[in-house]
């Protein structure tokens, strides 16, 4: 026993020096203070029972199966258990603990001083072994940090679990704060783009209504002077003179001159007439004079959108559909709608290659206004529909897309107080479903600085 004696001293030399110990509240709960005394040894049972039943409950079994019975009823913090048993011993009982209650910390006690037997124990996972005869203050001193070690590992499960949550908690709000920082930029950068084509509008406004303006005086002053010059052919002048006239229409190829004159001045006045129409589409579309909401009918903010998207939709090679139903005027913010649209048209347009077809539809629906764009495109897959509204994602290759456009949309359109919603067959096209109210929903009320975001 001298084995067993050397061991028993190295642990209470060990245990001495752990002082002091963190105090554990053993009250809180009933299944932390449960112990299970497993013996086939009905003098040992009772003796570890009545010592650590001051502090502690203590339940006995006389046999493993009667120990797993006991511990299907109720839960146990610690399992003290004896080597040798009847029918499985205690290393079976204890694998069978460790796999079944992992939080139940297991104490063995045995008369087998071997060390192999020690690391055995040891390795499938029990918290200490102790060898019989065991002083009961060493037994009570082991099942004292078996207990605060269960506390530790439980605590710090509950924090893991906690960190996990939080993780999860603050991944969203990561996830929101990008969404809108994504939304801060773009709207800075439409309100920059804003007030720069209300600015170029502005200026050129005025000398774009000249030129327009004079070109129709232009047209009707040189009727004037064709009738003018009919005159002077039909005149009959002295031959030097009428050599010099024929040499001079000669050199500046009067009789073309003559023919190209109106078609020269009906290109002019086309290009002026076109100048002006993008000037006001720029003025329709920047809107910056509306800060606020206002009833405006969503066809001419679509339509004027068409207008400066005529690259894709004026070229013929790309059919529009317009479907418009009778529309009632919509109160919203409308150079944020003309924002939707462009996004909408322009994914559409390309979504088609540059051959196809896009159809624009709107109806009521009770107290809403339904716009729907649709494509015949190439598709979007299902894996990828799922998250075109989410900030920063792009099928685009890298410098063609940021992956804001969808979710500024997303954003617009939920401001609104409406919704937005997408369908698609790969091979077949893309559907974009968006609900406005008509009016301004209940309780919905824009802060400040949320308007000046929007502009």
């Amino acid at each position: 026993m001298e084995n067993a004696n050397f061991i028993t001293s190295a642990f209470k030399h060990q245990t001495s020096e752990i002082i002091p110990r963190p105090v554990i509240d053993l009250k809180e709960n009933e299944d932390d203070r449960r112990i299970l005394i497993v013996d086939d040894e009905a003098p040992v049972r009772a003796l570890f029972a009545d010592f650590l039943a001051e502090k502690y409950i203590c339940i006995t079994a006389a046999s493993s199966d009667e120990a797993l019975t006991h511990m299907t009823e109720a839960a146990y913090a610690v399992v003290i258990s004896d080597m040798q048993m009847p029918g499985r011993n205690g290393v079976e009982l204890l694998r069978e603990i460790r796999s079944r209650y992992p939080d139940t910390a297991v104490i063995m006690v045995s008369g087998t001083d071997r060390p192999q037997r020690i690391r055995d124990a040891l390795q499938v996972g029990a918290f200490d072994y102790l060898i019989k005869p065991c002083e009961l203050d060493v037994l009570a001193l082991s099942v004292e940090r078996a207990l605060e070690r269960r506390s530790l590992t439980l605590t710090a499960r509950r924090y893991r679990a906690d960190l996990e949550r939080q993780n999860v908690e603050l991944a969203a709000r990561k996830t929101e704060l990008e969404r809108l920082q994504a939304q801060i930029v773009h709207s800075e950068k439409m309100a920059s783009l804003g007030q720069l084509a209300a600015g170029i509008a502005h200026e050129l406004n005025n000398p774009a209504g000249f030129i327009y303006g004079n070109m129709d005086l232009l047209q009707e002053y040189t009727s004037k002077m064709e009738r003018v010059l009919a005159i002077y052919d039909r005149a009959v002048l002295p031959p030097d003179v009428a050599a010099e006239v024929k040499a001079t229409k000669a050199q500046i190829s009067y009789d073309v001159l003559l023919s190209e004159w109106q078609s020269m001045i009906a290109d002019c006045r086309d290009g002026a007439g076109r100048i002006r129409d993008v000037v006001q589409n720029l003025r329709l579309f920047s809107r910056l004079d509306e800060a606020e909401f206002k009833m405006v009918d969503l066809h001419e903010g679509i339509d004027s959108t068409l207008r400066l998207l005529s690259r894709y939709y004026g070229s013929g090679r790309i059919g529009l559909v317009r479907d418009y139903g009778q529309l009632p005027q919509v109160n919203c913010f409308p150079g944020q709608l003309n924002q939707v649209w462009m996004n909408l048209l322009v994914n559409a347009a390309q979504a088609t290659g540059g051959e196809g077809e896009v159809r624009i539809s709107s109806r009521v629906e009770g107290t809403a206004v339904v716009v729907v764009i649709s494509d015949n495109g190439c598709g979007i897959p299902a894996d990828i529909l799922k998250k075109i509204f989410d900030p920063f994602f792009t099928t685009k290759p890298v410098g063609e897309g940021t992956g804001l456009g969808l979710s500024i949309v997303y954003g617009i359109i939920e401001k609104h107080g409406g919704t937005i919603t997408a369908e698609s067959q790969v091979g077949v096209g893309s559907k974009v479903t968006i609900s406005i109210p008509i009016s301004t929903p209940n309780g919905f009320v824009m802060t400040p600085n949320e308007v000046s975001g929007l502009q």
